[in-house]
């Protein structure tokens, strides 16, 4: 059977394929999206948050950007904190625990509801390829499906293969089929493929837990949201997660699983994520550690289920359950699933170009675990640049790139491309070298004039960018020119354990003090209290963060502005696509060897290959002024 073409195919609808077939519509692409299941949409296979520690920055940039993860986050979310908020504002990370069939269904009804956008319930296993260019893709029931450019988003179930003990099975996921042949076809056609491991742990039936001896983790006092669109609205009622703690015991009944773990018998040759790591990884990489912290998370707002944060595995059953009830708070414990690791193929993303087209063939994508990144939030982010510049490409677009210091997505696409990943990658806030410029606050007013550009954003969404800038003017006029004088804010000071002040001062040298607020400010000062109640309701509060954080931090911005401009004055120079660098005998050995195989297309990304030392950079800018 022989489909009509579309523009472009996705394959996969985990959280990247999701972004991907969505943002390909959006800009007027005829897309097909097929995925082995459409019950199974966007899975939460792992914890059920979105967010968390430069991952929720990530959300933000994509709802920025016209995705749809911080929408969906935010209609399916059932807790919301903030972290780091005793840190700057460039370590600001909100996070949402979310209940995950909520999130699944959600994203369901979204891409059931996309115009251009067609489902399709199969297993893609080859690619079809003329002349390096992709032509389509045929299915496992033999539909061959015409196209003009493919983005393969097939996470963990590439020739996936599951662990427990010694106990193993083929699966993408428990209780799913992988996807198999598929990566050796590829192989075929010369790419690299390798292999990785993650891992979950049990599920808990929250009914045989006993909460009382647990550290409650509740929400925000005022939950925010992560989109910036006045479409969604913050939660009213949150559930709490909770803390536990494992202890000698615990760690001495699963070193008795060891000699049956697939992980220290070799059985599981992939490597795992560094950051995220299994508990039996865990008390051997540590050791000297009396106790590891856990954290209880319940998996949606009408279920008994609680994912154990902090206890992946794939030891035996028998050893996981004794190890837990060995826990306090679970001596009674009864489980949903087993925890268990898996084993699939990914592709080194030294072999993509910056749009996450692959080098090797034209019109080709990978986004997501395929590329070797771990976490939803990575994969989504992906899949986003690799719709838009699949959608871009077909209709002779200039393709769309974010550099380092426009975006967290930016920094992990250059990474993921110039470094590659011997591990599964996840984001972090210490990857981004200009990241008080990268705040989640200000991620709308960095992207969102981007999005526009090229018709991922609507012009109401830019109406309400521009609006919030102009207010952020205004409020930070306000707090330049007012004054108050000592028998104004004396007290008020006092009560803060601040100095007092001897004369007239204006309000924004109060604000640069690190113990006081614009909200304490705002005590202290009618006409800036006045002011602010004529903020919009619906911006006030994000006009009021992002006010406050560019005063108080101005010092900090503008050096690292600075930065930039010195930086970007070289990021961007291009080098000869036909340079010869194994003739250059000035560079190094290893310089050679790297640039012969990476070929970068700027200085920026030639200076952050491995191998390539700043000498090697200075030689590279002689030959360009030549």
């Amino acid at each position: 059977m022989r489909f009509e073409e579309y523009d472009v195919v996705v394959v996969g609808a985990g959280h990247a394929g999701a972004e991907a077939a969505t943002s390909s519509a959006k800009l007027g692409a005829k897309t097909l999206l097929i995925t082995s299941n459409l019950d199974t949409i966007c899975q939460m296979s792992c914890n059920p948050a979105m967010g968390g520690v430069a991952k929720g920055q990530i959300v933000r940039e994509i709802d920025a950007l016209g995705g749809w993860s911080g929408i969906v986050t935010d209609r399916s979310m059932i807790q919301f904190r903030m972290l780091n908020r005793s840190k700057g504002p460039a370590m600001w990370s909100p996070r949402a625990q979310c209940d995950k069939t909520m999130f699944s269904l959600t994203w369901k009804r979204i891409l059931e509801n996309t115009p251009d956008l067609d489902l399709w319930q199969d297993e893609v296993v080859d690619v079809i390829i003329d002349n390096g260019t992709v032509r389509g893709v045929v299915t496992r029931m033999q539909v061959e499906v015409p196209c003009k450019a493919v983005v393969l988003t097939n996470g963990t179930f590439l020739n996936g293969r599951i662990f427990i003990g010694e106990t193993s099975f083929s699966g993408g996921r428990i209780g799913e089929l992988p996807s198999v042949g598929l990566s050796d076809r590829l192989k075929e056609y010369g790419f690299e493929v390798k292999k990785f491991k993650t891992g979950t742990p049990v599920r808990i039936d929250g009914r045989s837990i006993d909460f009382s001896v647990l550290v409650e983790q509740p929400g925000d006092d005022c939950p925010q949201k992560f989109s910036f669109s006045p479409e969604t609205h913050s939660l009213e009622k949150q559930k709490s997660c909770f803390l536990a703690y494992t202890n000698i015991e615990t760690h001495d009944i699963l070193r008795k699983g060891f000699e049956k773990s697939p992980l220290f018998t070799g059985r599981i040759q992939g490597r795992g994520p560094r950051y995220c790591p299994s508990i039996e990884d865990k008390i051997e990489r540590f050791a000297g550690k009396d106790r590891h912290q856990l954290f209880v998370e319940p998996e949606g707002i009408n279920t008994n289920s609680y994912y154990l944060n902090g206890f992946s595995s794939s030891l035996p059953l028998d050893v996981q359950l004794d190890a837990l009830h060995s826990i306090p708070g679970f001596e009674k414990a009864r489980i949903f699933k087993p925890g268990y690791a898996i084993e699939y193929d990914f592709f080194p993303p030294t072999q993509l170009k910056y749009t996450m087209e692959t080098k090797r063939v034209e019109n080709l994508f990978f986004a997501g675990q395929i590329n070797g990144t771990t976490g939803y939030e990575e994969a989504a982010c992906q899949g986003l640049v690799a719709g838009i510049n699949a959608a871009l490409k077909i209709k002779g677009k200039d393709p769309f790139i974010l550099g380092r210091t426009q975006a967290y997505i930016g920094v992990l696409i250059d990474d993921l491309v110039t470094k590659g990943t011997d591990e599964p990658y996840r984001m972090f806030t210490s990857r981004a070298e200009y990241r008080i410029l990268l705040r989640q606050d200000n991620a709308d007013v960095r992207l969102t004039p981007l999005a526009y550009s090229i018709g991922m954003a609507s012009e109401e969404r830019m109406r309400r960018v521009e609006r919030k800038m102009s207010w952020e003017d205004k409020l930070s006029s306000v707090i330049s020119d007012v004054s108050v004088s000592p028998s104004d804010v004396n007290d008020a000071l006092s009560d803060r354990q601040s100095a007092q002040i001897q004369q007239k001062v204006k309000l924004q040298s109060l604000l640069l003090r690190p113990e006081l607020s614009l909200a304490d400010l705002k005590k202290m000062s009618a006409p800036l209290s006045s002011f602010i109640e004529t903020i919009p309701e619906d911006i006030r509060e994000e006009v009021c963060e992002s006010s406050e954080i560019l005063i108080k931090y101005s010092r900090y911005i503008e050096k690292e502005r600075e930065v930039v401009s010195r930086i970007l004055k070289y990021e961007n120079l291009p080098i000869k696509p036909d340079l010869d660098y194994r003739t250059i005998e000035a560079l190094s050995f290893e310089a050679r060897e790297k640039l012969s195989a990476m070929r970068p297309k700027t200085i920026g990304q030639a200076s952050r290959i491995s191998g390539v030392s700043p000498a090697d950079i200075s030689v590279l800018l002689i030959l360009m002024n030549e």
